[in-house]
């Protein structure tokens, strides 16, 4: 059913012991899982294609968690948890889903929680939205302790993650961080969502396709820069008003939280040192035509999401053991 399993880095590894959890980042197109010891240590990691529909979503966790437990032999009930992390609408509370049309998962609540517990035998099952888990993952790997934090996903789309003292920040109706939906134009493209101008118009993967479409399959951004380091004006030209694009979510996150790090990742982000750069640049242009922006050291704060380890799924297994609500 399941293509095969793809083992990925283990980071900080040690041997497993009692009290591990399994954390999973339940996308679209793949499954990465982590098994994360009691002291935070990333023992394992695994990758394999997502199953798509409401009992392949659920075949493919529990065969995921077995995997990843399977080298030590070690049972699903000597886990204090599982999480799980989705795209869609979430109720972390109940753990259903729905919404994930990524997933092929509709509009009526889908008991994920309650079903994946129920394969595994297990009773600690939590499921939140892909962007909170990874948040709290990237918080769990930054070298500092305790730092606010947003993380920002470029994909197709654009949103935010945001842990504000060591808790995810979801707000009155679980629309925090969805900056992606703030107009910034009002002449602009139309978005998705049935607004006019909206920043994720500008800074996203989309965003990029659709001004310079891709010619041979390649990833929309990687051409783009590649086609701006061979110097196509055009191609500079979108590319510095994407950088832009993306530095004016980087503020906008930073002005209305004040966090301490805004952690850019998502698929775009795997364009890595060229797109940081890009973007503190267009801080730094901005910090010097404004002493106030200057004052508040934003270009110091963006920071890229690590590439090697999978920060939604740590950030998952974080949920699944009941560390962080």
């Amino acid at each position: 059913m399941a293509g095969p399993i793809i083992a990925g880095p283990a980071v900080r590894t040690g041997g497993v012991g009692g009290g591990c959890s399994v954390g999973l980042d339940v996308g679209g197109t793949k499954i990465l899982g982590v098994l994360l010891a009691p002291d935070g240590r990333v023992v394992r990691t695994l990758r394999r294609p997502t199953v798509h529909g409401p009992d392949g979503v659920v075949a493919g966790v529990v065969e995921m968690v077995r995997a990843l437990l399977e080298p030590d032999g070690t049972a699903p009930g000597a886990l204090t948890g599982v999480g799980i992390g989705v795209p869609g609408l979430v109720d972390p509370v109940s753990g259903s889903v729905q919404h994930a049309v990524n997933l092929g998962i509709g509009d009526e609540p889908f008991p994920l929680a309650g079903r994946v517990a129920q394969a595994l035998g297990v009773a600690g099952v939590r499921v939140d939205n892909d962007l909170n888990v990874a948040a709290l993952g990237a918080a769990h790997l930054l070298p500092e302790a305790d730092v606010d934090l947003a993380y920002l996903a470029l994909g197709t789309g654009l949103a935010a993650g945001v842990v504000l003292n060591g808790t995810l920040r979801r707000g009155a109706a679980g629309a925090a961080g969805e900056i992606g939906h703030v107009p910034v134009d009002p002449a602009g493209p139309w978005c998705a969502c049935g607004q006019r101008g909206c920043l994720e118009t500008f800074a996203s993967g989309s965003a990029i396709a659709s001004r310079r479409p891709s010619r041979d399959g390649t990833p929309a951004p990687a051409q783009l820069l590649a086609d701006a380091d061979a110097g196509d004006a055009g191609a500079v030209a979108v590319r510095d008003e994407f950088f832009d694009a993306v530095a004016s979510a980087v503020q906008l996150l930073a002005l209305t939280y004040d966090v301490e790090r805004v952690v850019i990742g998502g698929g775009v982000a795997a364009l890595g040192e060229p797109l940081l750069a890009g973007v503190r640049a267009a801080l730094a242009e901005r910090a010097g035509r404004s002493a106030f922006v200057a004052s508040l050291g934003i270009t110091d704060r963006v920071a890229l999401s690590p590439a090697d380890v999978p920060v939604a799924a740590v950030g998952a297994a974080l949920v699944g053991r009941r560390e962080v609500l």
